[in-house]
């Protein structure tokens, strides 16, 4: 039997829970739960058990009961904390400043947060915790944040609770600013009510010891044995400190090009691919997860055949690169080739440089153009002749059985470069939102002094990802936007100059352009929300309408910034400057002429401000819907950890069902062209996935890649089959 005193306790707790939701049924939950717990269980399984029936109730009738297993889980952290940390009341938050000193003396936290903020300015920051607000999160939400982010001691004791962790996170990113305590309560306070989320790294890593905070870099390789494996040792050093990595190797001599003049000496490109492969797979990040590698090449690279292999199921499996993620950067030229079914010509980059004097991946456009048709003309240069239909098929198959390649298109993406006049954008990032200047490490010298070998290199443009997302499902205003944005800005940029970084070349190019990726989640949910048809012209015209908002309140935050404490350091020259940024995208109105004007006067902050990234398990932690992508379902069964986990669409109501139409069923047409709308806006690029089913034809497969670079998008991400499993890159998630 239950003794009765127990049966009170947790039925009020049970009661206190469901307190905000008088539509559910308490009494059957109790119900149900008493059928489940045994005699000689104790509160804590007992509470566990309800949590659990709770969780099995949720379904898109009865939504809401998410809410309350998130907060009867709650309890039991509460509970675990109170235990661990040694206060006394198991169903509250414990003292701040005993927190910070006991994680900073166990190691667990930096000592940098209290060598900085004072005792009292700890207690005052302490005292603005609101612990009501972990009422905000649904069941898989506070899991997720449980299981993965708050601090847990060496032998997993949980330490951290969710509202501290924000806090710790706000401290983090105002550690440098002038009024500390008011920029971090500003940076807790849109963090603490889920209107935006930071990245993973940043949301893992923030307040620690190694405090690695941005999601992704990108390295270029140049055609030599020292860049291929210096390229090697530093994405391994991004990799273990969870970076994602993106690395091209479109300058990689082909398959059969000369070494030192020997003809047919060259092992093409998939060799060094599947070393970076191992690397991927040997740098796991602590047996968390493995390292997550994408790898770019042009599509006139005389491997591309052998490259757009690497992941299917036919064909020599030492050709095959398994845990890689293939992307193609594509010019257009070969698609306007695709579409007339003429003929294409591939080329191997090392003899373009011995014959023409030039590197042809370091152009776009008709400039490009004009080298590629020369290089195809010229009768020391063997090309090889394909149709260009050919390849795109090669593409698509690969796409429908293993959802890659990525595609760039790379002169759509470097003719809205606004720092063209620095460098060169070649390939993107793992999750395919980042668009920045890229450039190779080299080595200058290697010496021997006084029995210290010395080795000196000229750092290349070493690309890093510094990625938020503001949260449309909590951010419903355009008022909402504008009071949001500028503080995300800052903490973005706060980012830039609290990082810990795995590589050198990587600080430095993150201070030079000082680049940001402010993005979105729960795009999804902001349609729903606002009874808009995803189908829909009036999708097409907010879908416009509503990205400028943000480009405009990003934009004026990065200016005002830069009044404060300065441009990066290669502003001068750049189209932000000159005007042409904003000539470009047709940004005409009075109050764009205004920012322009401001920004030739004031500079800009960050070279590049805004790109969508995916946001798989941080938009679980804010309730939203990742990124912006349709939901795949209105309700289904998440699968983490082994555990199945009933969810619903977001806000999930009469009101707003009908506006959840699920990504499969979906005219993709609609949705490039929305991707299309916000492209405009965005200066790097978007996460954007194309949904398919078994039944998409070739032909309709065809039409959606030419579609969607016909309507200017710079990047497409995954290939969603329905009937494949596709695995996540978390490191992007924002």
């Amino acid at each position: 039997m239950i003794e009765a005193r127990d049966q009170v306790a947790y039925e009020e707790q049970v009661r206190t829970a469901c307190a905000d939701f008088p539509h559910l049924s308490i009494d059957d939950l109790i119900e149900e739960a008493k059928r489940q717990i045994l005699d000689d269980q104790s509160n804590d399984e007992m509470l566990a058990v309800l949590t659990q029936v709770a969780v099995e109730k949720t379904s898109a009738e009865e939504p809401d009961w998410q809410f309350v297993a998130s907060r009867l889980f709650a309890y039991q952290l509460y509970k675990q904390a109170s235990a661990n940390r040694r206060y006394d009341d198991a169903h509250a938050y414990g003292d701040f400043y005993d927190l910070l000193h006991t994680l900073s003396t166990a190691g667990l936290y930096g000592t940098y947060l209290l060598d900085t903020y004072t005792k009292a300015e700890i207690v005052e920051l302490g005292r603005s915790i609101l612990p009501e607000r972990d009422k905000l999160f649904n069941y898989i939400g506070l899991k997720v944040l449980a299981d993965r982010y708050l601090v847990r001691t060496f032998d997993n004791k949980i330490m951290e609770l969710p509202q501290e962790r924000f806090m710790v996170i706000a401290m983090h990113l105002a550690v440098r600013e002038t009024d500390r305590v008011r920029w971090a309560k500003a940076f807790y306070e849109v963090l603490s009510n889920l209107e935006l989320t930071v990245a993973t790294p940043t949301l893992a890593n923030a307040g620690k010891p190694l405090h690695q905070l941005s999601s992704c870099f990108i390295d270029t390789v140049d055609d030599s044995l020292w860049s291929i494996y210096q390229t090697n040792s530093a994405t391994a050093q991004v990799s273990k400190y969870g970076g994602g990595v993106g690395i091209y190797l479109g300058k990689v001599r082909s398959k059969g090009s000369k070494i030192r003049g020997h003809k047919g000496a060259s092992g093409g490109v998939v060799p060094w691919i599947r070393n970076y492969n191992n690397t991927a797979v040997a740098v796991d990040q602590l047996g968390v997860r493995r390292g997550a590698f994408a790898i770019y090449l042009d599509v006139w690279h005389a491997d591309i055949f052998d490259f757009l292999n690497l992941k299917t199921n036919n064909g020599d499996d030492r050709l095959k690169a398994h845990d890689i993620f293939p992307g193609v950067c594509i010019p257009d030229l070969f698609m306007r080739k695709v579409k007339a079914r003429e003929s294409w010509y591939l080329l191997d980059p090392h003899e373009v440089r011995e014959a023409m004097g030039f590197s042809i991946e370091d152009y776009f456009g008709k400039e490009w153009e004009d080298r590629y048709l020369a290089c195809i003309d010229h009768p020391d240069i063997e090309k090889i002749e394909v149709p260009a239909i050919d390849i795109m098929k090669r593409v698509m198959v690969s796409a429908f059985e293993t959802g890659t390649p990525f595609l760039f298109f790379r002169d759509t993406v470097n003719e809205a470069n606004p720092n063209k006049h620095q460098g060169m954008i070649y390939s993107s990032n793992l999750c395919t939102e980042i668009c920045q200047n890229m450039a190779p490490t080299e080595l200058v010298s290697e010496e021997l002094e006084d029995g210290v070998i010395v080795t000196k290199q000229k750092p290349g443009d070493f690309v890093v990802c510094n990625l938020s997302s503001i949260n449309l499902g909590k951010v419903h205003t355009y008022e909402d936007i504008a009071r949001v944005v500028p503080v995300q800005m800052r903490m973005l940029d706060n980012v830039i100059d609290l990082n810990m970084y795995p590589v050198k070349q990587a600080e430095r190019t993150n201070k030079k352009y000082r680049a940001v990726g402010l993005g979105t989640s729960g795009y999804h949910q902001y349609l729903a929300q606002h009874q808009i048809v995803w189908e829909s012209e009036e999708h097409l015209e907010e879908a416009d309408q509503l990205f400028e908002e943000i480009a405009y309140q990003a934009i004026r935050a990065s200016m005002e910034i830069a009044k404060e404490k300065g441009s990066y350091p290669v502003f001068a020259g750049s189209e932000w400057e000159t005007g042409e940024y904003f000539d470009r995208r047709n940004y005409a109105s009075e109050r764009w002429n205004e920012l322009a004007s401001q920004i030739k006067e004031n500079g800009m902050r960050n070279a590049w401000v805004f790109a969508v990234a995916p946001t798989g398990s941080t938009s679980l932690i804010a309730g939203s819907t990742a990124g912006i992508d349709p939901v795949y379902a209105k309700y289904f069964v998440e699968e983490k950890r082994g555990a199945s986990i009933p969810q619903t669409a977001p806000n999930l109501s009469s009101s707003t069902t009908w506006y959840y139409k699920e990504a499969h069923k979906i005219d993709q047409l609609y949705s490039i062209k929305a991707a299309g709308k916000r492209q405009r806006h965005i200066d790097q690029s978007q996460s954007f996935n194309l949904y398919i089913t078994p039944e998409t034809n070739a032909r309709e497969f065809l039409e959606l890649y030419i579609a969607a670079w016909e309507a200017g998008l710079k990047t497409i991400y995954y290939i969603r089959n329905q009937s494949i499993d596709i695995e996540e890159c978390v490191s992007c998630s924002s």
